[in-house]
């Protein structure tokens, strides 16, 4: 292996991809035959950072998970899928096991090509997961918007008011999630699916905990409008509604931003959750 990692030709530059990957005949063969479609190509010998991948303007990550540790590979397959949207991950390696590639395939991989393989196979289903990549982003119409709520997928972000509201990667996720499904309820078991990527063992709350932080993080930004509604003992609803509460005295209604604020007492925010709510 060389030094660093080589950059290798783009006669046509159509495609790029890295190869993560330390098997040096898969990486010769491979790289010959992507000479000669003229696809730019980098051989990585292991994980590199997000920032670095993200400069290469990468359209396909091709990855052995096994050359960079047992549960290494797995996180890295993890955070580049969550960090890197656009990209389309395909796990190569050998001797994988089912629950292997199961596993693979819910932390963010696109495909799973088993060793030994030939490299006319391997471009194949680097095409085609461009392919689906690309098909995707041309049929997003721009980024959704409910009520005062703005969510872009494509940047992982989302805005209230025109503000920029602060949330974690999975609190992204799950805000996605459900507002991919507007008026649908969602069981909480789907949701974690979704979300965690694996089943949801019994008793767990993570969900229930995860939803109450995004409603409090949105509400704080948003009182006069619910998003999140609750189904209990099923799941949640992603759906934008006004929140309309009568003056005292008058049966008027309040404006929403105040109604909203009788809703976020401090006291409530840190309280337990019952059960079968969030």
């Amino acid at each position: 292996m060389p030094s660093r990692p080589p950059i290798m030709s783009a006669r046509r530059g159509t495609i790029r991809v890295a190869v993560i990957d330390r098997d040096t005949s898969f990486l010769r063969v491979l790289g010959k035959r992507l000479d000669a479609a003229g696809w730019e190509h980098r051989v990585l010998p292991g994980g590199a950072p997000a920032d670095e991948l993200v400069a290469m303007k990468l359209n396909a990550l091709v990855v052995d998970p096994s050359v960079l540790g047992p549960d290494e590979g797995w996180e890295f397959v993890e955070r580049i899928s969550g960090l890197m949207p656009g990209l389309g991950i395909i796990a190569c390696t050998s001797n994988s096991t089912v629950a292997q590639r199961v596993r693979g395939l819910r932390l963010g991989a696109d495909d799973w090509i088993a060793k030994p393989c030939h490299p006319e196979e391997v471009m194949a289903r680097i095409e085609a997961v461009v392919r689906r990549r690309r098909a995707r982003s041309d049929d997003e119409h721009g980024p959704l918007v409910v009520g005062e709520l703005e969510i872009r997928s494509d940047q992982f972000q989302a805005y209230v008011a025109g503000g920029t509201l602060d949330l974690t990667r999975r609190e992204f996720e799950l805000l996605n999630t459900l507002a991919e499904a507007p008026g649908r309820v969602l069981e909480r078991e789907e949701i974690y699916r979704r979300v965690w990527g694996y089943e949801m063992a019994h008793g767990d709350r993570s969900v229930d905990v995860f939803v109450r932080k995004l409603r409090s993080k949105i509400q704080k930004q948003s009182p006069g409008w619910d998003y999140i509604h609750t189904h209990f003992g099923i799941g949640y609803r992603f759906e934008a509604e006004a929140v309309h509460v009568s003056r005292p005295g008058t049966g008027l209604p309040t404006d929403p931003a105040e109604a909203g604020r009788d809703r976020l007492e401090p006291a409530t925010a840190d309280a337990p959750i019952p059960a079968g709510s969030a």
